[in-house]
Order: structure tokens, then sequence, then C-alpha cells
């Protein structure tokens, strides 16, 4: 089941409310011929389904290809390591292969039924496998491989099959474990602090085997508590999945949730989550959040287990997000230790303290950056704005950025680096008011609606610009909505270098709307049906291409660790398709950067810069080993190859020292006020040193010499 706890979207002007509700009511039930709803999953089907014909910016057909999406895309969401179904249960199944559609009109769940009737039968035999596997020792002498790779994996013909599959996919799990808990004791041996009992290698190995035995029982128990209920919501999300990643359906105790970041007033480490394919991912991090801070904990990856503290490590595997979210949430100054499983297959564990946020370190930040003459840095983690309505302290975006670029232009910089990396969008009316800072009038972005067509949004500040010299957008994978938006306007005008990596690819806009307030079919419910959060348009460049999917390419792209793997927009279950509509009329900037030479230097600069030399070998290697999925389990082999890895990634500590030849200073006039202040002060050194030994921003500051 998906759920998505992250709404990465640029904000409507004028956000649809309940009276979107309201006119959408008895008409879009009726338009979907659901006279007849009687149970409360009826309606929820019968209402989202008419929300869909009726909202939607690409609503889908349903038939027989429809149908075929759904069943591949429930059985695969139901048993993703392919450790549940046989075969024959998929050959039972596929009697609904091109009826689902039919259901669907219908408000039947014949299909969702038997699939719910299999799968429990087949969690009862398998909790039989492994209790029986785990009982005896492995043998890690033995040659043989297992296929950690779900997508290459076939469905067990029979129960002995499945049995083999369990027992490998358990050697495995145990082998890990085994080796984990060796080295535990080695190091307790080297440091000789304290005393304890040495065990042997067979003792080991029993513990090993007992602590995947707990993991394996802790997910059949939450298995075994997921009620019809659960399976529904997931379903109901394949259903709303086929039209786009993006919209979804969400019932009432997840829309109270939605969002939700673990941080603030709920002190905690600062990261969204989503609920996929079994597993927790980790879509964002929260600027400022003690997972910012720390730096280990990225977008994309897969939070396997989460410890309190020194305490043993509960598997969250299969979990639903808001029992994981429990987990991780937490008192300020409390430690939680998290394994994550990174997007090249490793595992490691991230230790992080519990904070709350601090809220300056959310907004925009400026530095002056010391190399080859003095250039003017910003970061930018969100395009935010006003969301309290005055119950706090005003902060907008565009205003921040305007503030930040006066200050830098009193230090005489000689160019400025506006630094987008890693930030996942904001407010419309932020990024559009942005751009006018750079350029002296015209249209920013299309916004086009299934309903009411293209509409440009242009500069509001028309011949006012705040900043007229030479620019640098520093863009990245995880870079999107108004990051794209604004990027790809600086990239149509001409006005400025984009620099980094591809960005994400998301150009489309959802809104929530509310089940119950559909009352079409004349039903109402003692409890609530939940919410649909639906994709309702597009963003499309000036130049009339979209950012969807696609997103914005840079025109000076520098190696990135996760360059050479699939992410972003593309890599998600039916995402809307690129394409374009009319350009919009605009002038470019009179004085083009020479993009040619631009290029040409950096490639230079790029090509003998040790750190780059290190992240681009990093790169190959976390591409070889995602496309490394069959693992030995022989263990001189594992052995062997765990520490190729660890040797491998040592180099990378080269990476956490100063850059040569850069130094990041603080602006004069914030140092000053802030000179009173410890804490601010030691945060803004700290943030300053960090800086200091990012090699992405040193070339930045290069491409800005090179264009003075």
């Amino acid at each position: 089941m998906t759920k998505n706890f992250r709404l990465m979207l640029v904000a409507l002007p004028a956000v649809l409310g309940l009276s979107a509700f309201a006119i959408i009511g008895s008409s879009c039930a009726a338009a979907f011929n659901t006279p007849n709803v009687s149970s409360k999953d009826q309606a929820i089907l019968a209402r989202t389904f008419a929300l869909l014909e009726m909202e939607h910016y690409s609503p889908v057909k349903i038939n027989d290809d429809f149908s075929h999406k759904v069943f591949d895309m429930f059985l695969e969401r139901s048993d993703y390591n392919k450790k549940i179904l046989l075969q024959s249960d998929v050959d039972e199944l596929k009697k609904f292969y091109n009826q689902i559609d039919d259901e669907s009109k219908a408000g039947t769940l014949d299909f969702f039924d038997k699939t719910v009737e299999i799968l429990n039968k087949r969690i009862a035999e398998d909790r039989t496998y492994y209790t029986e596997i785990l009982s005896k020792p492995f043998d890690f002498t033995v040659k043989e491989s297992v296929q950690l790779d779900p997508e290459k994996l076939s469905y067990s013909k029979n129960a002995a099959e499945m049995r083999e599959a369990w027992r490998k996919y358990l050697k495995y799990q145990v082998m890990v474990r085994f080796v984990d808990l060796k080295e535990e004791q080695d190091k307790k041996l080297a440091d000789k602090k304290e005393d304890f009992k040495v065990k042997t290698d067979a003792e080991l190995e029993a513990d090993a085997r007992a602590k995947v035995k707990k993991t394996e029982d802790e997910i059949f128990d939450r298995l075994a508590k997921v009620d019809r209920a659960d399976r529904m919501s997931s379903f109901v999300n394949v259903l709303t999945g086929v039209y786009d990643p993006h919209t979804e359906f969400y019932p009432p105790n997840d829309k109270e949730d939605f969002d939700i970041r673990m941080s603030g007033q709920l002190e905690g480490i600062g990261a969204t989550l989503q609920e996929k394919d079994g597993y927790i991912k980790v879509m964002s991090i929260m600027p400022g959040s003690p997972s910012a801070k720390q730096g280990q904990l990225k977008a994309g990856d897969l939070i396997l287990k989460v410890a309190q503290g020194d305490n043993e490590a509960v598997d969250i595997v299969g979990m639903q997000v808001n029992d994981a979210v429990k987990l991780i949430r937490g008192k300020k100054g409390t430690q939680v230790r998290l394994t994550v499983k990174k997007p090249d297959g490793q595992t490691t564990v991230i230790s992080i303290i519990r904070d709350i946020v601090v809220l300056e370190e959310t907004f925009a930040q400026s530095a002056v950056i010391e190399q080859n003459g003095k250039v003017g840095y910003i970061k930018l983690p969100t395009f935010y704005a006003d969301f309290t309505k005055g119950k706090t302290a005003a902060h907008y975006a565009a205003e921040d950025v305007k503030k930040e670029i006066e200050k830098l232009k009193n230090e005489n910089i000689k160019g400025l680096i506006l630094d987008l990396r890693d930030n996942g969008g904001g407010s419309l009316q932020e990024v559009v008011k942005m751009v006018g800072l750079f350029i002296k009038e015209g249209p920013v972005v299309q916004v086009n609606s299934r309903k009411t067509g293209a509409r440009p949004y242009n500069d509001p500040d028309r011949g006012a610009i705040v900043y007229d010299g030479p620019l640098v957008v520093m863009i990245n994978e995880n870079s999107a909505s108004a990051s794209e938006i604004l990027a790809a306007a600086i990239q149509d005008y001409k006005r400025g270098v984009i620099v980094g990596g591809n960005s994400f690819g998301k150009g489309t806009v959802q809104n929530f709307y509310d089940l119950d307030q559909m009352t079409g079919d004349g039903k109402q419910f003692d409890e609530p049906l939940g919410a649909v959060k639906v994709t309702i348009q597009k963003f499309y460049r000036i130049d009339g291409s979209s950012t969807q999917l696609k997103g914005v390419a840079p025109d000076i792209a520098l190696p990135g660790i996760y360059s050479l793997i699939e992410t972003g927009e593309k890599d998600l279950d039916n995402p809307l398709a690129w394409d374009q509509i009319r350009k919009e009329e605009y002038t470019t900037w009179s004085n083009v950067p020479q993009f040619n030479s631009l290029k040409s230097q950096s490639t230079k600069r790029v090509a003998a810069n040790k750190s780059f030399i290190l992240i681009r070998d990093k790169a190959e290697q976390l591409k070889r080993e995602k496309d490394q999925t069959m693992e030995s389990l022989l263990l001189t082999d594992y052995l062997a190859q765990r520490k190729k890895i660890e040797e491998e990634n040592k180099a990378l500590k080269a990476l956490e020292q100063p850059v040569d030849g850069m130094k990041t200073i603080g602006v004069k006039t914030e140092m000053e006020s802030i000179a009173t202040d410890t804490a601010r002060m030691a945060r803004k050194t700290d943030w300053l040193e960090k800086l200091n030994k990012d090699v992405y921003v040193s070339e930045a500051a290069y491409i800005i010499s090179d264009m003075k």
C-alpha cells in the first residue's frame, strides 16, 4: 500500500475548498451511475471514481487496460517480495484479469475479496515455513546465492519452491546478522573495556537466527492485524494509482496525519515518510531539522529498523507508516538509531538526536564565497509563505531572498549563486515573485487545467530588477515543483546558468477532496469515508514544454553520487506523460551567458578535481551494486564483498574536508546582529563550516568567475 506523507506541490493562489465539494456533489455521483450504493466500501469506490472522472487532469478509461494495471499493481503491492502467493494463486486470480473494470463500475469487490482470502491463507502457511527453517543452523560454507531484487523473481510453482525461496532469504538475513554480531564481539575484544562471555561462531549463529525469528514474528504479527479496512484502503489506492502516482485515497486517520513532520512541536528527526511496497521510504528532509544537521539520512532511503538509544532495534518492514512514525518520533534530546537501506542496496545505521526544528534555518540563508573574488550565495530550502494566517511572524520566500540579495550587494559581490538543491517546492506565488527579482518582465510559468486551459503567471513587478549580475542556480535530483519552475524560467530567459543534476520532474498540482461532502448517492454513514488527493493541473515552461517527467536538465551537469541510478518522477508508477502546449511570448536576457565556453571550462576543472573524481567513481560503484542483485550465501564471498565496499566508502572521507582555495564567511551585517546571541552564532558558524566543504558550491563559484 502506498500512503503518501509528502505533498510536493506548488500551492495555487486560490485553493479549492468546501465549495468545490458542493459543486461535484450529486451530479458527480450520478455521472458514474451509482444509485444503488449500499455499503461503505461501495460508497468509497463510487464517489472516488465520480470524483476522478470530474476533477482529474487526465482521467483514464475504465476498460480492460485499466483492469490489467489494477491486477498487476494490487498483486505487486500485496506480495512485493513474492514470498506469499504461489503461481497457482496468481493463475486462479487471472479469471478477474479483464473483469476489474466491470466490477469497478458495478461497485462489486469479487477480485478484492478473493485476493484477500488467498493472502490470509498463504500468510498462515508462511509462518510455518520460517518457524521450521529457523529452528536449525545454517551452513555458510555451501556455495549458493539468492536473488534480492523482487522484480527479477518469479512466483513459486509449489510449496516446495516457496519453502526453498524462504530458506535462501532467511539464510541471507541470518548471515548478515551473524557478521554484525561477530564484528560487535571483535570490537569489544579489541577495546578491552568490559568483561563479557566470548561466544563461539555456533552460538553467534544461533543468536542471529533468534533475532531474525523475532523480526519475522513481528512482521507476521502485524500482518495478522491487517483488517479488511486496511486492505480496502490499499486496494482503493491501487485504483487511484492507475491515474498517476500522486492521486491517492486517504482513510480518515491518514488524512488527519497528512504531511506528518517528525519535528517542531512533535519533537523528532524532521523527515517526511511514505509507505511503499512494504517499506518505509524517506521522501524529504525538513530544513533545519536534526536529520538535516546530521546529514546522513537522505530522500530515497528505506528505513528497515528503528532502535531507541542502545536498545535492540525493531524491524519496521511491513509496518504501517503511522506505527513507524510513533517509533521514530520522540522527545527532544533522546537518541533514535535507524537502520537504513540506501538506493544502492547497502545498509547503514544512522544515529540521530531528536530535537525541535530551528525555525530560522528553514528560511533563506546567505553567505559570501571568497574564491577568485567575492560571490554571493543563498540557500533556499523551500518556497515558503505565511500559511499561519498571521499567527506567527510572517515569512515569504521571495521577500526573504530579496533581503538577502540586498545584503550581499553591500558586500560588493561579483555574482550570485541561488542553491535550490533538495528544495521540494512550495508556493506558486512565491516562485513567480522570485523569478521577477531577476528579469524585467514577462511570463514565468504556465498552469494548465483540463477545464480552463493554460494560464500564464507573469512577473508581478514589471520593470523592477533586484539583481542583474551573473547568476547560477543549483539544482539536483530532489529539486522539484517550484524549484523546477524557477530553474526553467531562468533557463528559458537565458538569464543565468543552471548547474548540477537533472531535477525531479514533478510538474503536477494536487488538491484534496472530502468524500463525505459528495452526497449524490443519497447515503450518509456514521463514520467518515476519507479523502482523495487528486491531480488537477500541470505546469508548463514558458517555451511550452512540460516540467513533468523530464524535469529541468542543467546547462552544466556535475557528477552526483546517485546520478547513474534511476530516480525522480519517471521512477514512479504511472506518471503523467511529458507533452507540450503553446509557447508564450517573452524576450530573452540581453547579456546571454556564453554557455559553450562555460561548460567547456567547467568540464576541464571537474575532470581534474579529486573530489569530483571520487564522486564519479562512487556513482559507478553504486550503479554496479544496484545492478548486481544476486548475493552469495557463501560467507567468505560475502565478507570479501563487504570489505571491498567498506574500503571504497573510506575514500569518500576526503569529501568531508574543506575545499582548497574556497572560504565561506557570513554576511557582515548579519554576523554583527547575532554577535551576542551565542546559540545563533554557533548555528551560523556550523552552517558556514559545512558550506566550506561543499565542492559543488566551489564549482558554482568558479562558473561565476568564468561568467565575469
